[in-house]
Order: C-alpha cells, then structure tokens, then sequence
C-alpha cells in the first residue's frame, strides 16, 4: 500500500494501526521469531517499510562473590531496558540517507563491586544507578554514495568512537565495549550518558575510514541523574572535547578480516591535575589502539572461529586517573552443534597514575602512619581476568555465564582488598 513521501508520521501511525492488517507473507514474518514480541500482527513490518522503526531490549545481571573482596560472599542483580525509535526520513520526508533517533534508558538495581568487592572495573555492565533517561535525540545522514556521513544531537559519543563491539561477549563494564581510561580520565561519555555534539566521517579507501567531531563536556548530566535525566540544555558546560579516529579494516570480506582502530581526544575543561601538586591546569588528553583479528576459520562455516583482540590506550600524567590501560582476548564463535553460541576468555588490566600513589603516601605520613606500616605497600594496576559462554537459546534470547577473578581490587581505593572470585549470569532479551 503505497503513501506519498511526505505522509506525516501521525498520520503513518494512525492508518497503520486502524487499517486491517493486511500484508505480504514476508512483511508479516520479519519480526517473528527474532523478537521477544513478534510482528504486532503485521503492524510492525508495514511501519518500519513506511520508515518507523521502533526497538527495545533488556539486559540482566545477577552476579554474586565467591571469595575474597570484601570477605562477604552475596550476590547483587541490575538490570537496563532500553526502549527506542528510528525514523528513516528518506521514506517518511524523501531525505534519502537520513535519520532521526530517539532512546530512553532505565537501570535499577544493585552494584556487585560497591557492595562486595569494591574494586574500579564494574563487575555489571549494566549498572550505573537507578534512573531513567533521555539517551539520545540526534539526525544522521549519509551521503556521497554512502562514502560521507555526519551527525549531530543529543547522544553518547562512545557508540560511534572508541568502540570495540566484540567485548560485547563479556559482562565486566572493563570489557564492555570501551576501554574505562576513556571515560575515567577525561569529558569522555559512553551510553547511557549523552552530550551535544557532532561528527564527520569519511571513507577514504574501501580499508580506510576517518571520523573526528566536538562533544559537550558537562559534568552536570553524567552526575546528578535524578535531576537532570530529562535536562539536556542543563547549565555546567567546562569545556569541549575533540575525537580522532582512524579505521583500518584489512581484508574486509575475506577469510581473515581485521579491524584496528587508531584514536585519540583532547578536552580544552580546567581540572585540578592529580597527586601533590593539585593546581588546575587544561588539556586533559590520551590516545589509544583497538585492534581484532580473525585468527582461524571453520572450514564449511565462515561465521565459526577465533577471533583475537587487543587493547592500549595512554593517557596524560598530568589529570589521568588510569594511567595506562592494556587488554588481550579472544572470541570463538560455535560451539560444537551449537553454531550461534561462543566462549569468551579476556585479560584486562589498568595501571593508576603514580601521583595518585606519591599522595596517598603522603597523607599517610601526615596522619602519623609508621613507615613500615604495611598500608603503605599500594598496589600498582587492578585487573581482571574474565570467562564467559554465550547460549543463544534463540534469536531474542542469550544468556551468558559468567565468571571473574579480580586482581588488586583495591588499587584505585588505596585498600588492601584481597583478590575476589566473581561468578553469575547475564541475560539479553530483544523486544
């Protein structure tokens, strides 16, 4: 059933859900089976072929401590829904290439690591506080043959830069799917947390891409969520944040593709530096390598295999809190007769900034401490090694067991927190 171009959305929406539901075989099936609620009777398929979209899913983890941490085993559950809407503009308006997005997120929940362990890599991913908000409102639109793109709004920049969506296949918030030196160490925001801004991209070659952009640093909408949730033009902007990254696909398509990301930011917001000297100072910065490789590949199914990773990033000795960060992993996707499901086994580790170190003891010594006293022997890095398999029970459910050990859990609290086993399941559902 044709519609002009410029049919308004209303009035998409109100034809669509008073008219019979009267569509092709392959229309009515596209969402059966790959979501949780179906096709809506064939609402669904005939709205997203007029250029509406509408998305949900909903992630929860329940995972508790076998040893260590604080020395109380228990277990804590979070949870994250995620509910959205995508207009395609070039069906609704003739804006071919163009696309208007629109995302709520709601968490609740507890934190396994502030409760039991109390270490800097969050054993939930999903966690982050208990609050619903406006995550994104942003137009993107592709050109030039699909070869330029640009966007702006309202949305987390770490879904288009720093992002290694292999890490997906891991629960830990340190694998999932940033390094955490991004977001600790400067104006960085991943999701759920939105920023005003905007981006370039430009494919070079079919191996090459470049993006860059600016991004809002305002601490106000990433601190207090309960007030400002659904305050996006929010007062308590510091600075800017300016992105670079260069991606290099090699062998795209073929039997052992790659993709390596090259990046880096500068953030123009006046901090207090970190250690003795705590004096302000400007242009927090760090850059960074993510890199993952098909290693091997099944013979009669391309999708089964290992696919490696690896990650390094530094950043500024001056503001960091991370000082360097480093991981290395791999992926292997089916599982004897199981073709969608894959085991994850990954190392990660951060190393605190040594300034950090010089004034915990100092205060120390200033409160009398004894020199030899053993609260003086700070541990260097935290870090985490991680085992996960993924069940993809069907195309809108995978649950994942999980199980982590955690290394120096106490470095960026300046405690003596013994080494904690971490073990639960993750769920996925897709609405």
């Amino acid at each position: 059933m044709g519609i002009p171009h410029r049919t308004s959305l209303a009035a998409i929406i109100a034809g669509t859900l008073l008219m019979p539901a009267v569509v092709s075989a392959q229309e009515a099936n596209r969402y059966t089976g790959k979501t949780l609620t179906g096709d809506w009777n064939g609402t669904r398929s005939d709205l997203a072929d007029r250029g509406v979209t509408f998305r949900g899913d909903y992630v929860g983890e329940a995972m508790g401590v076998l040893d260590g941490g604080y020395g109380e085993t228990g277990a804590r559950y979070a949870q994250q829904v995620r509910v959205g809407m995508d207009l395609d503009m070039g069906r609704l308006a003739g804006w071919d290439g163009g696309a208007f997005h629109f995302t709520l997120n709601d968490r609740r929940g507890n934190s396994t690591s502030v409760d039991l362990v109390g270490n800097r890599f969050p054993i939930q991913e999903a966690y982050g506080g208990q609050y619903t908000r406006l995550t994104e409102l942003s137009y993107d639109q592709t050109f030039n043959a699909g070869q330029s793109y640009f966007k702006l709004g309202y949305y987390a920049m770490g879904n288009q830069f720093g992002l290694h969506s292999l890490l997906t296949h891991f629960v830990n918030a340190a694998f999932c799917a940033h390094p955490l030196a991004m977001s600790g160490n400067s104006g960085w925001y991943n999701y759920p947390t939105a920023r005003w801004g905007g981006e370039v991209a430009q494919q070079v070659s079919p191996a090459l891409n470049v993006r860059t952009g600016w991004f809002q640093v305002n601490p106000n909408l990433g601190g207090n969520i309960e007030r400002n949730a659904f305050r996006p033009f929010v007062s308590g902007t510091t600075g800017s944040l300016f992105p670079l990254e260069v991606t290099w696909t090699p062998d795209k398509g073929g039997a052992h593709p790659g993709v390596y990301k090259f990046g880096g930011y500068y953030d123009t917001s006046r901090v207090n530096q970190r250690g003795l000297d705590t004096s302000a100072t400007t242009g927090r910065h760090g850059v960074y390598l993510l890199a993952e490789q098909r290693l091997t590949r099944e013979a009669g199914d391309p999708q089964r295999g290992l696919t490696g990773f690896a990650q390094y990033m530094v950043s500024d000795t001056d503001t960091a809190q991370i000082r360097r960060w480093y991981a290395l992993g791999g992926v292997y996707q089916g599982i004897g007769s199981r073709p969608q499901d894959s085991v994850a086994l990954g190392y990660v580790g951060a190393d605190i900034n040594r300034r950090l170190i010089d004034a915990r003891r100092a205060d120390l010594a200033g409160m009398g401490v004894p020199a030899d006293s053993p609260l003086y022997h700070l541990s260097q890095a935290e870090e985490l090694f991680e085992l996960s398999y993924s069940v993809q029970v069907n195309p809108w459910l995978m649950i994942r067991p999980d199980l982590q050990y955690i290394v120096n859990p106490g470095t960026f609290a300046y405690t003596g927190t013994d080494n904690a086993w971490a073990f639960g399941v993750q769920a996925k559902v897709i609405f």
